[in-house]
């Protein structure tokens, strides 16, 4: 069998990481914001806290001795996010300079400071 490809092309540059904070610019959730707990980066797509929850129904077994409806985060598409910069509170934008040390640093558009 053939593997699929991907949906999304794949970018070698990861400009949302885990611990972001991110703010939701499409969709049902739209003006949210939260953190990122998680980056998929093959399927294009990011797990937010307290976003695009939904309802996952459990069986019961050794590990979950109550089974149920639990609700848990979704992942929603990268391109739906901007990331909100720590030091002007914006969401932005992010680009990428090189320091003179030569190290590659993530940076907002607008403030033109460095994220960390």
């Amino acid at each position: 069998m053939f593997k699929s490809k991907p949906k999304h092309k794949i970018s070698k540059t990861n400009k949302i990481r885990k611990d972001d904070t991110v703010k939701v610019i499409t969709g049902k959730d739209k003006g949210k914001t939260g953190k990122v707990i998680r980056v998929l980066p093959r399927k294009g797509r990011v797990l937010v806290e307290n976003i695009n929850m939904i309802y996952k129904n459990m069986r019961k077994t050794k590990q979950h001795q109550q089974g149920g409806i639990l609700r848990r985060e979704g992942p929603i598409e990268i391109t739906n996010l901007l990331v909100v910069c720590s030091k002007c509170g914006r969401s932005t934008r992010v680009g990428f300079t090189k320091l003179e040390d030569g190290r590659k640093v993530r940076t907002c558009k607008k403030c033109e400071e460095i994220m960390t």
